[in-house]
């Protein structure tokens, strides 16, 4: 019986995109998901930590931010998923066959990192990973289908690496692993004056980090520079770079991946075949890079995310000659299932449990839990916001009092959440490397002027002391209201809420 694989894609997209939204609609936005919302807020050719794609993507899918919720700010990372997967399907169909393309959508979908992480919530892996696909793809029909002569493939290809690197400029290693293709399997290319075509249009797309840059000292430089710039050996980081790919891939695909790649060693078929010298180069430096990265310095598992997706299609090569036809291989049934079990379990566990799993004692609710940056602001910002109704009306503040913030955590929770409902603005007083983007939303945020009331907000899991923190700025720091979080009728998390009244100093600004 012929299968019919475009219909068993249809489904697949239409199942995951229908239980994503669900998921979305169930969970609040994490810490990044928030400090993102300020990219789309005050748009700029580049911002402190990422280019700008990330806030782009926001704008379009909350039309401009006139329709603002937890849904609609993941649009993008859903949808932006269901168009990867089109492109890793199509991919695989050319380089092997309709079956392997099959598994591949599987394989994208089940990976923790390409599914949930930059699938679901809504960060710069979001539309990277749309454009990462789509530069594989045109990479693809460049070297299988011939359309190297083709000057419309190249310049696509160069937009879409550009476009890529406008999401993380991590996305320029699209040329690189390319670029090492083409050195080992079709040299003649480099008299090809249409791939340096492809290269100038993604160099444009890329000058205006640059432009931003210089304008800024090269702030994002500075800061990334000094997350890999250490010098003393430390296996802990690998070892933890390593678990943390095993599990952000997903435990079942990582071990997939490498079944396959030593069954193609093993069969000596490995190198053997054009389209894996091409998968490996896209892939393998890449991973490795990261790998002598974090012997150095700690790392975060999802920089080297994009590296896998190649040698998902070398699973799906080893998953089509090991099962049987008509059979849903034993592996992508265990994947499955265990993101679904995980994404359940977690789901449950941020909206029902009644527990702080960061608290060392009952009574202090932790320093951090990590299902607590999902949940509980849409409850606290209804309450702080009758807290400011009643407060201006009692004149026990001024109108309009704005809230200071001094790290970007929390500050996007209560920018997202909290002043945005409430009708308040944020500012930010600290360091350039703790306000991050607040630093510039203060430009465009009303000014503190002297004789201005504001609030502190400190959650519990986040302490801080606010008399350190402002008493060269404030006259007075009342003692705080204090607001439990509830869940599941468990106190959970407690929200400190501070006055600090009659500003007698102006802080100084802290941009490059």
């Amino acid at each position: 019986m012929q299968i019919n694989y475009k219909q068993r894609l249809f489904y697949l997209l239409f199942f995951t995109i229908a239980f994503k939204l669900i998921i979305a609609g169930l969970i609040e936005l994490g810490n990044d998901e928030v400090y993102y919302y300020t990219y789309a807020l005050l748009p700029d050719w580049n911002h402190f930590d990422h280019p700008p794609m990330v806030g782009i993507l926001i704008r379009l899918t909350t039309l401009n931010l006139y329709w603002l919720n937890d849904v609609s700010m993941r649009l993008g990372a859903i949808f932006g998923c269901a168009v990867s997967t089109y492109f890793i399907y199509h991919t695989a169909k050319i380089i092997s066959t309709e079956r392997a393309g099959w598994y591949t959508a599987l394989v994208y979908n089940f990976s923790i990192y390409t599914g949930i992480i930059a699938g679901l919530f809504i960060l710069p892996d979001s539309p990277q990973m749309l454009f990462w696909t789509a530069s594989l793809f045109l990479m693809c029909r460049i070297i299988f289908l011939n359309e190297d002569k083709k000057i419309g493939s190249w310049i696509l290809l160069g937009l879409m690496i550009g476009l890529a690197a406008m999401s993380k400029v991590h996305g320029l290693y699209l040329w690189v692993g390319f670029g090492l293709f083409i050195l080992i399997k079709k040299i003649k290319w480099l008299l090809n004056w249409r791939l340096y075509a492809g290269i100038i249009i993604s160099a444009l797309c890329v000058l205006p980090i640059l432009f931003w840059n210089i304008q800024n000292n090269f702030i994002t430089y500075k800061f990334h520079s000094e997350r890999v710039t250490q010098h003393e050996i430390q296996f802990d980081s690998f070892f933890r770079e390593i678990l943390g790919e095993f599990a952000y891939q997903n435990p079942v695909i990582f071990i997939l991946i490498i079944v396959a790649i030593i069954y193609f060693i093993r069969e000596r078929i490995l190198f053997s075949s054009l389209n894996r010298i091409w998968l490996l180069c896209m892939s393998v430096p890449m991973i490795c890079l990261f790998w002598g990265i974090s012997l150095l310095n700690s790392t975060l598992p999802h920089w080297s995310g994009p590296a896998y997706i190649p040698l998902f299609f070398i699973a799906a090569q080893y998953l089509e000659e090991r099962s049987l036809r008509n059979q849903l291989p034993i592996l992508i049934k265990v994947a499955g299932s265990f993101l679904l079990i995980i994404l359940v379990t977690a789901t449950a566990i941020i909206r029902l449990s009644s527990i702080n799993f960061g608290s060392q004692k009952i009574e202090n609710y932790g320093e951090y839990c990590p299902t607590l940056d999902l949940t509980g602001w849409k409850d606290f910002s209804i309450v702080f916001g009758e807290l400011v109704k009643a407060d201006v009306e009692n004149h026990m503040m001024k109108a309009n009092p704005p809230i200071i913030i001094n790290k970007w955590f929390p500050g996007g929770h209560l920018e997202f959440y909290t002043a945005r409902t409430a009708g308040l603005e944020i500012i930010g007083i600290g360091d350039l490397s703790d306000l991050h983007k607040f630093a510039w939303l203060n430009k465009t945020n009303k000014q503190l002027k002297l004789g201005d009331d504001a609030y502190c907000i400190i959650p519990s899991n986040m302490p801080s002391d606010p008399d350190e923190l402002y008493k060269d700025y404030f006259t007075k720091i009342e003692r705080p209201v204090i607001i439990d979080q509830l869940r599941n009728k468990g106190v959970v998390r407690k929200f400190y809420v501070y006055r600090l009244l009659n500003c007698k100093k102006i802080p100084d600004t802290v941009l490059p």
